[in-house]
């Protein structure tokens, strides 16, 4: 008789680790995910299109609130945790969970489920959501196509609309987006790539996004996902560190693994954070991977009108995941508002509508600001209504991308981007000099194992 399973997840690695390490496998019956962090995926289902010939119903999708019933009702032997960016502390309150109901707990391995391209793989992860990932992921992008190389970007899956459209998606376009009905995180991931002039693959099922982004690219440039590790066997491993929340490094799964498979720890954002915190992680990283390089970067705001700010009261809107599961309390937008004069930052906490008040609820750390949730209409509809009942002169948005082109704000705005700058040595350029020809010259260097630690 196969080995009764239940895959816990978000909506991303869960799939992958299903479509890679159980799909096709008899041995196995995974009888159902179970989905936190991001609403609208539970009561759904894993098409049987997806799934496979073993499951012409699909797999059904509960909220994780269900599991000890579904593991006690359907004889479940074996929890496998697919989720990314909660603490080493959850985790085993989750194995906990499973364990007293009878269930084994397991974690799959890197070696379990990377891929194996056949081109190059640069991957950009992070020890936590908000680290700094995305700017990171466009400056490397950058200085590849400097040096003849032709990138194509593989995004972590935000696989929020129909799985079956979604099981690999290929942007380039604006209208691309449109297409694919993407959601105002998915928006926040792929436009500034887009802008950038990088093509961006994501999707459901990372094989075949991978046989389709490796006929465009002579390069994969993977972007990850809240703190999770890469779905492709990198060449070259980057993770990025946030010395504002040090300590998190060693605290956090799967960050840690991905601290200790490093290649390159980038410290990010030490113009904000204390010498301590930066002293910090950098004994951290000497204490967990002493081989890896460390770049260290800040992470300069900049407002389009900075004028605007000063004497106002401000309602400061905020990159959603970071100061949700992130843990961020605020972001660049509330240091914006304070650098550039804000008479008062207005709390919006009394005033959110809907799912916006669920979310301030099930993530009470976060700040007096505004997470620009969207995940879906209903979602997009009380952000727009949120915004409107502040009692507010001005609205701060940082989110990466124009919010107002998303949901109608009647209030004057201003936007706050942020960007990566190296400081000191070693710089980006030198991490990545194993790459700087053209891949046709460094074609014939490339053998199996690949030479990153990171890869072997």
């Amino acid at each position: 008789m196969p080995r009764k399973v239940i895959i816990l997840g978000a909506g991303g690695r869960d799939f992958h680790n299903f479509n890679v390490a159980f799909r096709g496998r008899p041995e196995y019956q995974v009888v159902a995910f179970t989905a936190t962090q991001i609403p609208t995926i539970a009561r759904r289902s894993y098409p049987p299109e997806l799934a496979g010939p073993d499951y012409p119903q699909g797999i059904p999708i509960f909220p994780e609130g269900d599991l000890p019933r579904l593991i006690r009702e359907e004889g479940v032997e074996v929890v496998v945790f697919s989720y990314s960016d909660v603490s080493h502390e959850q985790v085993m309150h989750v194995a906990s969970l499973a364990l007293a109901n009878g269930a084994s707990f397991r974690l799959l391995s890197p070696r379990e489920t990377m891929l194996q391209a056949r081109v190059p793989v640069v991957a950009v992860c992070a020890v936590r959501s908000g680290a700094g990932k995305s700017p990171t992921s466009r400056e490397l992008a950058r200085i590849l196509k400097g040096w003849g190389w032709r990138p194509v970007i593989v995004r972590h899956p935000m696989p929020y609309g129909d799985l079956r459209a979604g099981a690999a998606q290929r942007f380039e376009t604006w209208d691309d987006l449109g297409r694919y009905g993407c959601t105002i995180e998915e928006r926040e991931e792929y436009e500034p790539h887009l802008a950038q002039g990088n093509v961006v693959y994501a999707g459901v099922d990372y094989g075949l996004v991978l046989e389709q982004a490796q006929e465009e690219a002579d390069i994969i440039l993977w972007d990850g996902g809240n703190n999770d590790l890469p779905f492709y066997r990198p060449d070259l491993l980057l993770v990025v560190a946030d010395p504002l929340r040090a300590g998190d490094e060693l605290r956090y799964h799967p960050g840690e693994t991905a601290l200790r498979m490093a290649d390159v720890v980038v410290i990010n954002k030490v113009d904000a954070a204390t010498a301590e915190q930066v002293r910090d992680v950098e004994e951290h990283v000497r204490l967990a991977n002493p081989g890896a390089r460390v770049v260290r970067t800040a992470s300069p705001i900049s407002v389009d009108r900075p004028e605007s700010i000063a004497g106002k009261r401000v309602l400061v809107v905020e990159d959603g995941p970071t100061t949700t599961h992130g843990g961020m309390a605020t972001g660049a937008g509330y240091r914006a508002a304070l650098a550039y004069g804000a008479a008062w930052v207005v709390d919006p906490h009394a005033f959110a509508v809907g799912s916006l008040a669920d979310t301030y609820r099930q993530y009470p750390s976060t700040g007096p600001v505004l997470p620009a949730m969207g995940y879906s209409e209903e979602q997009r509809r009380d952000l727009q209504a949120t915004i409107e009942a502040a009692p507010c002169d001005l609205v701060v948005i940082a989110t990466p991308i124009d919010l107002t082109r998303i949901i109608a704000i009647t209030k004057p705005t201003v936007r706050v981007a942020y960007s990566l700058q190296v400081m000191g040595t070693p710089t980006l350029e030198e991490v990545l000099s194993p790459f700087d020809k053209p891949f046709d010259k460094l074609r014939t260097q490339l053998r199996t194992p690949p030479f990153s630690k990171a890869g072997a």
